[in-house]
C-alpha cells in the first residue's frame, strides 16, 4: 500500500507551498514602499492577523522586512532590496539596456522606457530621462494596458492570434481615450501593421497629449523579450517626426538585440520609410 510523503497533505499542494505564496504576497504588498501595519496586511492579503504575524515574523528574521516599534508598522526589508538588485546585473536585459537607452536619449533628446510583458499586462523596467524641461516620466515598476499601449502592441504583435486574445480578454477592451482600440479585431489589425513597420505607434491612446514610438529586442532565440519606447508630448512628436524617428529607434533595439546573441538572417528590422498612418 502506497504511503502518503511526510510534510504533504492529504490533497492538494504542500503546506511549505502555500506559505511560501503567502509569504511572498507579503512581500508584494510591501514592495510598492508603504509601511503598512499588520492588520492592513491581513486584509489585503485576505490572511488571518495571526497567520500574518508568523509569516512577517519569518521573513523578519531573515532581514526581508522590518518592523518600526514606534509605529507598529511594517516595511520591506534590506536583504529584499539586495535579492532585488541582482536584476540589475552587469548581464541582465535592464543593465545592457541602460547604455543603449542613454545613447539614444542623447541623438532624440526625449524620454525612452524598456518593458516586458507580465501576465497580460507590460511593466515597466527601466527609464532614462531626456533633457526637456516638458518630459514624461514613468514609475519604474508601473504596469499598463498591451492594447493601448506602443510597448504593450510590440510585445502583442509576435504572438499567435490565439495568444493575442487570450492576453486581450474580453470586449470590449478598456478606453482611456477617444483613439483608445476597443475591439480585438481591430487590435489585431494594428498589430499587422506593427509587424509590417517593425515599430508600434501610441497615438494618444493611453492618454491624451502623449504619444510614444516603440521597437521590438529580441534574444539569441529571435524571440521578443521586451518593448523599447521613446514618448514624449504629443506636440514634440507629430506624425513627420514619428516617421523620422522610427529608424534611429530601431537601430537601437537591433543593437541591443545583438548583444543579446539575435542572428538576424537579413540586415536591419523591417522598415517602412513611408509616415505612419
Amino acid at each position: 500500500m502506497a504511503t502518503r510523503k511526510p510534510g504533504r497533505a492529504r490533497t492538494g499542494e504542500p503546506t511549505g507551498v502555500r506559505a511560501l505564496e503567502r509569504g511572498l504576497r507579503l512581500l508584494e504588498e510591501l514592495g510598492s514602499g508603504e509601511a503598512l501595519s499588520l492588520s492592513e496586511l491581513a486584509r489585503r492579503t485576505e490572511l488571518t492577523p495571526s497567520t500574518t504575524y508568523r509569516l512577517l515574523e519569518t521573513l523578519r528574521r531573515r532581514h526581508f522586512v522590518d518592523w518600526d516599534e514606534l509605529s507598529g508598522l511594517w516595511r520591506i526589508g534590506l536583504r529584499a532590496y539586495q535579492i532585488g538588485q541582482a536584476f540589475c546585473h552587469p548581464n541582465s536585459l535592464s543593465s545592457l539596456a541602460l547604455e543603449a537607452m542613454q545613447r539614444l536619449v542623447a541623438r532624440v533628446n526625449e524620454t525612452v522606457n524598456l518593458a516586458v510583458l507580465d501576465g497580460a499586462e507590460a511593466v515597466y523596467i527601466q527609464q532614462v530621462e531626456s533633457r526637456q524641461m516638458l518630459r514624461m516620466f514613468t514609475q519604474l515598476g508601473a504596469r499598463v494596458p498591451l492594447h493601448c499601449t506602443g510597448v504593450g502592441k510590440v510585445l502583442l504583435a509576435w504572438r499567435s492570434e490565439e495568444e493575442v486574445r487570450q492576453l486581450l480578454g474580453p470586449e470590449p477592451l478598456a478606453a482611456f481615450t477617444p483613439h483608445t482600440l476597443t475591439r480585438v479585431d481591430a487590435v489585431l489589425q494594428e498589430l499587422e501593421r506593427v509587424r509590417r513597420l517593425g515599430y508600434a505607434v501610441d497615438r494618444e491612446e493611453r492618454e491624451i497629449g502623449v504619444r510614444c514610438l516603440a521597437a521590438p529586442v529580441r534574444d539569441a532565440t529571435g524571440r521578443v523579450v521586451a518593448a523599447l519606447s521613446l514618448s514624449a508630448p504629443a506636440v514634440r512628436l507629430p506624425e513627420r517626426r514619428l516617421a523620422e524617428l522610427a529608424p534611429v529607434v530601431l537601430e537601437t533595439t537591433r543593437d541591443l538585440s545583438l548583444r543579446l546573441g539575435w542572428q538576424p538572417e537579413t540586415a536591419p528590422l523591417p522598415v517602412d520609410q513611408s509616415s505612419p498612418t
